[in-house]
């Protein structure tokens, strides 16, 4: 409690811990559901792996540094050791009622989620990070005026059934977020300066966007994450080849968004590509991304373009 009742915390963080927390409670409920319909050695290993993860997402700012990453070795071992999509066994269908919304009501509760991340960003001193567990508050209390079946029981129980659909899988953004502070810390960044200044002619700072675009892309797809891999190639492109002449930083922004189309095409951004399959059960698990390429490949076009007509 000593956390949260310290004033020189910004209530930011606070609410930040408090989402982790409610994270880490939703694993162990899941983990304990495991446990209770017991099927032998493949329950104790969803026991195992959800169980560390919650205690990990709930407890990691008060667990050593060194104990957190035996915890996350230790989970997944179970992963590993199943290959194909494990953990699952204890989670029923969500079974969607027809007579629960009328036409376009079933966007509202989705909508206000972003809408109050949004706002959160704009007009307040709490990230759209916490903004989006707030809105996620209010979705719930949206549908509970739709339906008063919709209690927190029933939320508890299809967040679980939810979780347990996506599998290990739920964890890849976080270790794919922390990826990029990884390769930065080891000078990846510099690695790829020095390497690209023997390429790259000095100067020319339409190559040095090409450059950036295209490793953007690449690393993307390599790391899953635009947000991780936009630290190592400004750092080891954005910076020495582009910036440094003058060009109006907001390039960095229009990068970012340049790396999302290496996220369209990539299973490594499982978030957005494998988690989809496995909740719509396609037979083709890059059904997804076979489907985004061309889409993918057109908005890195555009974008480019837009780098060469209004930023420089």
């Amino acid at each position: 409690m000593e956390f949260f009742l310290n004033s020189e915390i910004p209530m930011n963080d606070k609410l930040l811990e408090l989402m982790f927390i409610v994270m880490g409670l939703l694993c162990i409920y899941l983990a304990l559901k495991h446990l209770r319909s017991w099927q032998g050695f493949a329950s104790f290993e969803a026991f195992l792996f959800w169980f560390l993860l919650g205690v990990v997402l709930a407890a990691g700012r008060w667990l050593p540094s060194y104990i957190t990453g035996i915890l996350i070795l230790i989970m997944t071992l179970p992963a590993i050791q199943r290959k194909s999509q494990p953990f699952t066994g204890v989670a029923k269908k969500i079974k969607f009622d027809p007579q629960l919304f009328q036409g376009n009501k079933i966007f509202i509760p989705a909508l206000s989620i972003g809408t109050v991340a949004i706002l959160c960003s704009f007009f307040t001193d709490i990230s759209s990070l916490v903004g989006i567990g707030i809105g996620v508050v209010l979705a719930m209390f949206i549908l509970f005026i739709f339906s008063r079946k919709n209690t927190p029981r029933v939320f508890l129980r299809d967040g679980a059934n939810m979780l347990e659909t996506i599998g290990p899988l739920s964890m890849l953004p976080m270790l794919l977020a922390s990826l990029g502070a990884i390769y930065t810390e080891a000078g990846v960044g510099v690695t790829i300066a020095e390497i690209m200044q023997n390429m790259v002619p000095k100067g020319n700072v339409y190559a040095g966007m090409i450059l950036l675009s295209v490793g953007m892309v690449i690393f993307t797809m390599i790391m899953g994450n635009s947000f991780a891999s936009i630290t190592v190639m400004l750092v080891g492109i954005g910076y020495p080849f582009v910036l440094s002449y003058g060009v109006d930083p907001v390039i960095g922004m229009v990068a970012l968004s340049i790396g999302s189309c290496g996220t369209l095409m990539t299973p490594m951004a499982a978030n957005f590509n494998i988690v989809p399959v496995n909740i719509l059960e396609m037979k083709d698990k890059y059904g997804v991304i076979k489907n985004q390429i061309v889409v993918s490949l057109a908005m890195f076009v555009c974008q480019l373009l837009y780098l060469f007509m209004f930023i420089y």
